[in-house]
């Protein structure tokens, strides 16, 4: 019986590639750049602006919910 090499392809180069100990990335380079990037500040979350009303709703709703606890 033959056996199965999974590949997946890289997020930064998009070469397909066998899993190893860089996974998901291919190789060193790409884990360094994508290092780099977060370093950077290339990627970023979003932020949602609360304001006070809803920052309130949510104190009592969390301490209603502790006291349940």
């Amino acid at each position: 019986m033959s056996e199965v090499v999974k590949t997946y392809k890289c997020p930064i180069c998009g070469k397909l590639a066998p899993a190893n100990k860089y996974r998901p990335f291919c190789s060193k380079r790409c884990a360094d750049i994508d290092l780099g990037n977060w370093f950077n500040e290339s990627y970023a979350v979003p932020a949602v602006d609360v304001d006070e009303q809803e920052l309130e709703e949510l104190e009592k709703a969390l301490d209603e919910q502790l006291d349940r606890d």
